[in-house]
């Protein structure tokens, strides 16, 4: 690979197998996260008084689809991003747009059959996705507030609003244990990557500490919703 972007296919959520294009791939979607993403729609489906799988579901592929490949796609346009250099930038945009096109179709579905309220708020995790990953507005979008807003905040919202057609004080609470896991994982993930460029024996073990962090809050989000949908499915 070469460079930063061979200092990054060490990082915990690069597999250590396969063809280069595809662990490049696999980095460049950020795996772990993007399922920590999802995860989020599921729990804040998981917190309604009555769920809907095949809704639940739709708006996880939605989130995969359009976090997971979308939006990591055109982050990676970024002349500092080290993912997206196996890709034209032309094969980038195209990426992004073949996955952000369904899960935008899939979401309007939904709002226009189940829950109109997915209207605002799939607008605004659009602009979300365009304005931090793109980095408008001089970057002001692109920052960990709103990050942890976008990504860890409003996908709870979402999840619960397919559900009952409505935001309340439940979906509000779910979303502040959005915000705060996502705000974690975005502040140990920073350093976690500035760490992995150096090679001595000292940062190696901080990186240790903060990929540690990472994997323990992404565990966390996950664990959270598969104990949830238990809860749900056998009460």
């Amino acid at each position: 690979m070469g460079g930063e972007e061979d200092t990054r296919s060490r990082e915990w959520f690069v597999p250590r197998w396969g063809p280069p294009r595809f662990r490049r791939f696999v980095g460049m979607t950020f795996l772990p996260y993007t399922l920590m993403n999802a995860s989020y729609v599921l729990i804040g489906s998981l917190l309604a008084p009555t769920v809907h799988y095949d809704r639940m579901a739709g708006m996880a592929v939605v989130y995969l689809l359009s976090v997971g490949v979308a939006a990591h796609s055109l982050d990676a346009m970024g002349s500092n991003k080290p993912w997206g250099k196996f890709l034209t930038r032309s094969q980038l945009l195209a990426l992004a747009f073949a996955s952000l096109v369904p899960g935008l179709a899939f979401g309007l579905f939904y709002a226009l059959t189940a829950a109109t309220v997915l209207l605002p708020l799939g607008a605004l995790e659009l602009f979300f996705l365009l304005s931090y990953n793109l980095e408008w507005f001089d970057g002001s979008f692109h920052t960990d507030f709103w990050f942890s807003a976008s990504w860890g905040f409003l996908p709870i919202l979402v999840g619960y609003g397919v559900q009952t057609g409505t935001v309340d004080l439940v979906s509000l609470a779910g979303g502040l244990f959005g915000f705060f896991t996502a705000y974690i994982e975005i502040n140990a993930s920073r350093p976690y990557k500035a760490l992995m460029r150096e090679n001595d024996v000292a940062t190696s073990q901080l990186a240790a500490r903060f990929e540690a962090i990472l994997k323990g809050v992404v565990a966390t989000v996950l664990a959270t919703a598969a104990l949830l949908l238990a809860f749900v499915v056998f009460r």
